[in-house]
C-alpha cells in the first residue's frame, strides 16, 4: 500500500531553515506529481508546492513563494521542501501527498515549529 513518511522538522527560531524529506513507497513514485501541504492549529489544509514527474513547479501559496522549494529525487524515491526564512506563522503540521492539488492520500506529517 501507499507509504509517505515525511522527517526533518522541529524547532526553528524565525528567519531559519529546514529541510523536510519524504520517503514514498508502495506506488510508482517517477510517474506521479507530488505536493506538499501544512496545517496549523485550528486551520484547513493549505497548499504549498507541487512537483511534476518531470520536475516542473507549481506553487499553490504565494506566501511560501521565494522561500519554500520543492525538488525530488526520483532514484532515492523522496521528495523535498527546503523552508527557508521561516516565520512563526509557518508553525504547522506538513505533510506530503501521492498527487497534485485535492489529491488525498498524505503522510502522517511532521511537525514544524517557528518560535524563538
Amino acid at each position: 500500500q501507499v507509504q509517505l513518511v515525511e522527517s526533518g522538522g522541529g524547532l526553528v527560531q524565525p528567519g531559519g531553515s529546514l529541510r523536510l524529506s519524504c520517503v514514498a513507497s508502495g506506488f510508482t513514485f517517477s510517474i506521479w506529481t507530488m505536493s506538499w501541504v501544512r496545517q496549523a492549529p485550528g486551520k484547513g489544509l493549505e497548499w504549498l508546492k507541487g512537483i511534476s514527474s518531470g520536475g516542473n513547479i507549481i506553487t499553490y501559496e504565494d506566501s511560501v513563494k521565494g522561500r519554500f522549494r520543492i525538488s525530488r529525487e526520483n532514484a532515492k524515491n523522496t521528495v523535498y521542501l527546503q523552508l527557508n526564512n521561516l516565520k512563526p506563522e509557518d508553525t504547522a503540521v506538513y505533510y506530503c501527498v501521492k498527487g497534485g492539488y485535492g489529491a488525498s492520500e498524505k503522510g502522517q506529517g511532521i511537525q514544524v515549529t517557528v518560535s524563538s
